[in-house]
């Protein structure tokens, strides 16, 4: 405490001596919040040297917006003599400070919320980590990955986020930074507080992600590094983050008595958040069976027998064998039979081609084959092109 005042006392010596106002501006007062410890790490990235400057810009622009000014000629200087009221950082409009804080990348963010109690509010807010989120985690989280957080909130009354030891990167950082916020109670007295984000809240998501003790559910294209049994595959699967590796660790349900197999290494671009809220062990309702036709781009569950949980299976709706192919002559999609090939496989392999009923389908299948269960059909380019990214080098068997 006593070297956080001499710094601060130091930092504002200099800061009065630069400067040709007096009396000293109340709103200066304020600024002891803020040591030089805080501004010399909050330069450690490239992108805050730009915030920071607009930082200093705006309250700079401000202040000296309220300053008479009187110019003694035109090559001389301007003499500032200040006759307004103190003003503080937080007397920006809400709308800078927003857009400044909006620029914040989350480690920076935190270093903000340090500065005092009113700016540790705002630098909570759900409206500031949403965006964090979505930029980040929006693509492999969903609502099941939600409710398993809501789950985990609901079943502590403390967060294991904050209060983990040791830690490395980020998220050790954040722990040891984060918890100390500084607030004045009086003009001559400062108090130390500590206070970690509510346990609902959008910033607590997203340590809970960063910090790689939540796993979550998501799905894995590919799954136990591309074994050839797996290609052209998604599987559900539990996800923990490594922030070190910027890569996750897998956790697959058991596959009947196989035990959980567990995959490291996982890179973000194998991954997706589940398209449909369906369990692995459930059997997907297929509702776009009556529109689809030759061409459409598919994808299946499939389990090798019923003690295995699904997973999805990429392929194309084929035509009948009475079909030509012939686009003018083609009535493929008026047949109550449809056709489903994975063309992954080479001709004359019995995972080449499948069929299916339209009116009447459930799971079909058997011990040698496999059981096929729902259908859902991908309507987007960025789907389609995800599966054509993982086409396999060579033809399978």
């Amino acid at each position: 405490m006593l070297f956080f005042l001499i710094t601060c006392s130091f930092s504002f010596i200099f800061f009065y001596r630069s400067l040709v106002l007096k009396p000293l501006p109340s709103w200066a007062c304020e600024m002891r919040l803020v040591s030089l410890w805080f501004w010399k790490g909050f330069s450690f990235l490239p992108i805050t040297k730009s915030i920071r400057n607009t930082i200093f810009g705006v309250i700079f622009s401000v202040f000296t917006s309220r300053m008479p000014c009187k110019k003694k000629s035109f090559s001389s200087k301007v003499e500032c003599i200040d006759r307004t009221p103190g003003i503080s950082v937080l007397d920006l409009p809400d709308l800078v400070l927003e857009c400044i804080l909006e620029k914040l990348p989350p480690e920076e963010l935190c270093r903000m919320a340090s500065v005092s109690a009113s700016l540790r509010d705002k630098c909570m807010s759900d409206y500031l980590w949403e965006k964090h989120i979505k930029d980040k985690w929006a693509r492999i989280i969903g609502p099941a990955a939600y409710r398993e957080w809501q789950w985990h909130i609901a079943s502590r009354k403390d967060s294991i986020f904050f209060n983990q030891g040791k830690q490395k990167g980020l998220m050790g950082y954040l722990t040891r930074l984060w918890p100390v916020v500084l607030i004045r109670s009086s003009f001559s007295s400062i108090s130390k507080k500590k206070k970690s984000p509510p346990a609902d809240s959008l910033m607590s998501w997203y340590f809970a992600l960063e910090s790689g003790k939540f796993w979550f559910p998501a799905q894995v294209y590919n799954r136990e590094n591309g074994h050839v049994g797996f290609m052209l595959s998604c599987y559900d699967a539990e996800l923990s983050y490594d922030l070190g590796t910027d890569t996750f660790h897998a956790r697959y349900p058991p596959h009947g008595r196989r035990a959980i197999t567990t995959e490291t290494g996982v890179t973000w671009d194998r991954l997706r958040a589940p398209p449909v809220d369906t369990s692995p062990h459930d059997l997907h309702i297929s509702d776009c069976l009556t529109e689809l036709q030759p061409g459409d781009h598919i994808e299946i569950q499939w389990r090798r027998n019923k003690e295995f949980p699904y997973g999805w299976w990429y392929g194309v709706v084929g035509h009948l064998e009475t079909c030509d192919g012939n686009a003018n002559y083609c009535r493929c999609h008026d047949s109550d039979t449809l056709v489903l090939e994975f063309n992954q496989y080479t001709r004359g392999s019995r995972w080449r081609r499948t069929t299916v009923s339209r009116k009447n389908h459930r799971e079909e299948g058997n011990e040698a084959d496999g059981f096929y269960g729902g259908i859902r059909k991908l309507h987007t380019n960025e789907e389609i092109s995800m599966w054509k990214k993982l086409w396999p080098s060579e033809v399978l068997e």
